[in-house]
């Protein structure tokens, strides 16, 4: 051990940003350990690393007593008084004890702590990295395939991309290059464990505020988002400034910026809904690309009754009901959808079961009576007809 090692120190302290006194420390209490190891586990001693020349010293601890029992722990007071006269027996002196060879084991032992130590150091560092990066896009390179993970080369370190965070039907090929959402960052004695997701609608959101200036400015603000990974999403923005359309800015010109998101979520459908304070208004543009003619609300338990023209009714409820599903998770109301058909048959049916005798008691009463009634658009028989307030981006695509 020499200057040589304080300066290496040094270094490392600018380089790696890791303490000299915190390595000084380390390797100080890796010494205890050597030399109790290999010159007397039964000694109490304590090591000092000189911080200028770097020479190194061990010292016994040692009780004085009046009667020696055990020369590894014990000194007697005459021996004391040759290191000071103010000791008295109860205290307690260093007695120096370095081996003639201390030397290399010295030299060898700083060596694996400041390596074992910069480890450590470089570990929790990718650990801050990736944990400030909680709910937040990474992008890498698929390296390999553990069971079912699909492990990402993230540079600095490594993601695992697990099967419940995968889009079903997504094909997955080593180097491809893939960009995910990071759901979790777990500290480990070995690298930080990054767990990331393709399938979280933070992904979306993200993806949002990269491709969309208004968004990331704050201009436009996204309110939630309801996601089925891999076949449709369903937006809701809102523009603090009246002059910037939400919907236009998100779709872009031509449907550029929508079009890139919908690239790399590999062809899932996304419908960008403008987001209005009016519930009866906000649940007819969450049926897009439907047609609605009329929204009934309970506000109380949170229910509203949609009525669609009939052509409409399949649309309405979309495939397996996913777009009723997604309409309902995005708003936060229970959807009832008819059509005007069976609302037609509905009223007619209730008119038939009138009595007019009972009514005064209140038990045959006609039911429909919403709470809150919002008409949409009347104006269309068609299905070539569309309402102006519906903004649906996959058939602008």
């Amino acid at each position: 051990m020499s200057a040589e090692l304080i300066h290496a120190l040094e270094q490392i302290e600018k380089e790696k940003g890791i303490g000299k006194e915190v390595l000084i420390d380390a390797i100080e209490a890796a010494l205890i350990t050597a030399y109790r190891r290999n010159f007397g586990s039964a000694m109490n001693v304590e090591v000092y690393i000189d911080r200028l020349t770097g020479d190194v010293r061990v010292f016994a601890l040692k009780n004085i007593v009046e009667k020696v029992k055990d020369p590894s722990t014990e000194l007697s007071l005459e021996q004391a008084k040759q290191f000071g006269a103010e000791f008295e027996v109860g205290d307690i002196v260093e007695v120096e004890v370095t081996p003639r060879k201390f030397g290399r084991i010295a030299a060898q032992t700083a060596k694996q702590v400041v390596m074992q130590r910069i480890r450590e150091a470089e570990r929790g560092i990718i650990y801050e990295e990736f944990s400030n990066k909680e709910e937040d896009i990474v992008s890498g390179v698929i390296t390999r395939f553990e069971r079912k993970n699909v492990i990402v080369d993230l540079g600095r370190a490594e993601a695992i991309l697990p099967p419940s965070e995968q889009i079903p039907g997504e094909v997955y090929n080593i180097h491809d290059r893939i960009k995910a959402y990071v759901i979790n960052v777990k500290k480990t004695n070995k690298n930080p464990q990054i767990f990331i997701s393709r399938t979280h609608p933070g992904l979306v959101k993200r993806l949002l505020e990269l491709e969309v200036p208004e968004i990331h400015d704050g201009t436009v603000e996204i309110k939630t988002i309801a996601r089925e990974p891999g076949s449709r999403t369903k937006i809701a923005i809102f523009s603090k400034n009246e002059n910037v359309d939400p919907v236009g800015a998100c779709v872009g010109q031509k449907g550029g910026r929508i079009r890139a998101i919908v690239e790399e979520l590999r062809g899932e459908m996304i419908d960008v809904i403008k987001w209005s304070s009016n519930p009866e208004e906000y649940i007819a543009s969450s049926l897009s690309p439907a047609k609605v003619i009329r929204v009934d609300t309970d506000e109380e338990n949170k229910v509203a009754r949609v009525i669609v023209p009939d052509f409409q009714l399949s649309l309405a409820i979309g495939k397996e009901g996913q777009n009723a599903r997604l309409a309902a998770k995005l708003t936060g109301w229970k959807i009832d959808i008819k059509s005007e058909s069976q609302l037609r048959a509905h009223i007619e049916q209730q008119l038939l079961n009138y009595n007019p005798d009972e009514s005064e008691t209140g038990s045959d009463e006609i039911e429909f009576e919403p709470e809150s009634l919002f008409i949409v658009n009347t104006d269309f028989n068609t299905e070539e007809d569309e309402p102006e307030n519906i903004e649906n981006v996959n058939n602008e695509n």
